[in-house]
C-alpha cells in the first residue's frame, strides 16, 4: 500500500487545485494501482507540526512520508512516481 499525503489547509486555492491533479492521476491508473493508493489529507491548521516544517510550502505532497512535491504538483512527475512506487 502507498500512502499519498497531501498537506494543506481550508481556503487554499493551491491546495484544491492539487488535489484535482491527485485525482485526475488516479483516475487514469490502472484500477489495480490505483486500489492501492490511500490518499491522505493533513492540514497545518489543526496540526502545529506540520504548520512549523510546511506554512510556507502548501500544498505538500509526501510519498510514503518522503517529500515528493510543495506548491505545484506537475500531473506526469507524480503519475511516475505513483507507478514506481507500485513497481517496488
Amino acid at each position: 500500500m502507498t500512502t499519498l499525503t497531501l498537506i494543506g489547509k481550508a481556503d487554499c486555492h493551491l491546495c484544491d487545485v492539487a488535489r484535482g491533479v491527485i485525482d485526475q492521476v488516479l483516475a487514469e491508473l490502472p484500477e489495480k494501482d490505483a486500489d492501492r493508493i490511500e490518499v491522505v489529507e493533513a492540514s497545518i491548521e489543526t496540526d502545529p507540526a506540520l504548520y512549523e516544517l510546511w506554512w510556507e510550502k502548501i500544498p505538500v505532497i509526501l510519498i510514503d512520508g518522503k517529500l515528493h512535491s510543495h506548491w505545484r504538483v506537475a500531473p506526469e512527475r507524480l503519475r511516475e512516481a505513483l507507478s514506481a512506487q507500485e513497481a517496488e
